[in-house]
């Protein structure tokens, strides 16, 4: 049982006692570590149920609650009724044999079920590279499906091509023209196509591959093939750097298969039979306002084309006839409007209501010295994730793309980025996984040799010892809160918080000015009990990266640098 299992047990059966048989009780750790190791404002939350004042009722619950030394070492009643809990150093002590035992797998649980999750993110179409918005939603869904896999669910990633519709026909008419002008004509592009240098490099390799087979051919099959080589070449572009970003997908799902297959009329189909459906100047409608909608939505216009909201529709049937009743949907801020056009139809189908979940994300500017940058010229008007990765790093981007909440504008900071200093907060992370590393070298020890369960953990008593044990510990809750929220953020700020603490215990002991606080101290007593501590926080450190796709080195030149000076 963790300490804070046992704290709970302690204060509900103190309430049972009281005859208060259920209540929630919240543990928290308190902001100043000089209050105690765990805290509870059970007695406040109480106090209109038990018409008492909240500082009498902690009182009595401080009376009932056995300090035996063995968990509680102390209970304390502080300001209007919060109880402060002192745990034993031993006590704290058990989480690291708990994550030194479980290794790779500190932090898993089985919340899930193992029941199906389908992620989908990223769903660029397949009409130029991938541009900044399309790397976060990459970074946030790859991260939150690592979490959902951790948190025991079997998670599916899936990315949509949208492959279908005006968008494809303005590619295949745009690359079109400049494949004319490479040939030395005067085509323009149109006007609403597609301008990037990128469309250049798709003519000119159709050049090399058809040459001038279709000089000032224009019928609607040589359009078409230009439309699907050009697509081709794309999505191609786009795997490279996906890949290259270390993001995979379980599978890549076409909307044209949604007309292909007869998905599309059928949801027609579906939908008119449930008398939803009305014509109104020439179109087709839904009644999406009987499910909470601001207004009705067009399914198919005047002309007898498809909205987008249709193929949407029809897509999303298909994630709940393949068997996924949960689907994340990770998307930018700019899908905000059509996250209840497409439950509405999908209610109005009879699936339930809030299906599917959405994750939402702000959009991305690059700045430095304070000003917005662009690094692309390939792309025209924005900055590709190909070249931040170029400038960055695939680490830094990855992080930096995590460490706020997704529905947060995201500025990402080039001179943070680009410095390799404990200011760059991944470095942070990465220098105090390095140094722990670099402290097992130094000791001649392997971490898998460590006898943790002999180790005297008691012996860890000092300051920055026990912050780190405590916040080791919190790792397994951590990983959970932050896979229920969809928040990879909040692993980010943990591991910032860990690295912060690993650093302040390693310089506490710093044998030139304390050598009682040494990790590798004299007596084999407290060398244990430290290498233990050391590779604990290199558990969850290496944990928390790997969960954000981001690497845990073992040897960083700074930092190596940096221990030989202090050891």
């Amino acid at each position: 049982m963790t300490d804070t299992g046992a704290v709970e047990d302690a204060v509900r059966a103190a309430l049972k006692e009281m005859g208060v048989e259920q209540t929630e009780v919240h543990l928290e750790r308190p902001r100043d570590p000089t209050h105690g190791d765990l805290a509870t404002n059970v007695a406040m939350t109480l106090a209109s149920t038990l018409r008492r004042p909240p500082r009498e009722i902690a009182l009595e619950l401080a009376r009932r609650i056995p300090v035996d030394g063995g968990t509680i070492t102390a209970v304390e009643v502080a300001g209007p009724g919060f109880l402060n809990f002192r745990l034993s150093a031993a006590s704290l002590g058990s989480q690291l044999i708990d994550a030194l035992v479980q290794g790779a797998a500190f932090g898993r649980s089985q919340e899930g079920k193992g029941e199906a999750m389908l992620v989908e993110f990223v769903s660029a179409n397949p009409t130029g590279p991938l541009h900044l918005g399309h790397g976060r939603q990459a970074a946030l869904g790859d991260a939150i499906s690592s979490l959902l896999e951790w948190t025991g669910w079997k998670v599916h990633r899936e990315f949509y091509y949208n492959d279908a519709g005006r968008q494809m026909e303005r590619l295949g008419e745009s690359v079109w023209a400049r494949y004319q002008q490479a040939l030395g004509g005067d085509t323009p592009v149109p006007e609403d196509g597609y301008q990037g240098e990128y469309v250049g490099e798709v003519a000119q390799t159709l050049l090399q591959e058809w040459g001038d087979r279709y000089r000032d051919d224009t019928p609607p099959e040589v359009l078409d093939r230009m439309r699907l080589a050009a697509a081709a070449l794309l999505r191609n572009d786009q795997d490279r750097d996906l890949t290259r970003f270390r993001v995979h997908f379980n599978q890549y799902f076409l909307e044209s298969s949604l007309y292909d297959e007869g998905k599309v009329d059928e949801t027609i189909r579906l939908l008119d039979a449930t008398g939803l459906v009305y014509r109104e100047g020439g179109a087709v409608w839904l009644r999406t306002t009987e499910f909470g909608d601001q207004k009705d939505r067009v399914m198919v216009k005047g002309d007898g084309s498809p909205t987008y909201f249709l193929p949407d529709v029809a897509y999303h049937r298909t994630k709940w006839e393949r068997g996924f009743q949960h689907v994340v949907n990770i998307q930018g801020a700019d899908h905000h409007g059509t996250v209840t056009r497409v439950r509405a139809g999908l209610q109005a189908l009879g699936l339930p209501a809030g299906y599917p979940e959405y994750v939402l994300h702000q959009m991305v500017t690059v700045e430095r010295g304070g000003e917005e940058v662009k690094l692309s010229k390939r792309a025209g008007s924005y900055t590709t994730l190909h070249d931040l990765m170029d400038e960055v790093g695939v680490d830094v981007a990855r992080y930096f793309f995590l460490m706020r909440k997704a529905e947060a504008h995201l500025v990402f900071d080039l001179d943070q980025a680009l410095d390799q200093s404990e200011k760059n907060p991944v470095f942070k992370v990465q220098y105090a996984h390095a140094r722990i590393c670099s402290i097992f070298r130094k000791a001649g020890v392997q971490l898998e040799e460590l006898d943790a369960a002999a180790a005297e953990l008691d012996l860890l008593t000092h300051e920055s010892e026990r912050n780190l044990v405590q916040e080791i510990g919190e790792f397994p809750q951590v990983v959970a809160r932050a896979a229920a929220a969809r928040a990879p953020h909040v692993v980010c700020e943990y591991l910032e918080r860990t690295a912060g603490l690993v650093n302040s215990w390693y310089h506490a002991g710093n044998p030139a000015r304390a050598p009682e606080l040494a990790v590798l101290h004299s007596d084999p007593r407290f060398r244990t009990a430290r290498l233990v501590l050391a590779g604990a926080a290199r558990t969850v450190l290496a944990n928390g990266l790997g969960l954000l796709g981001v690497h845990a080195p073992e040897r960083m030149e700074r930092e190596e640098h940096s221990h030989q000076e202090e050891s």
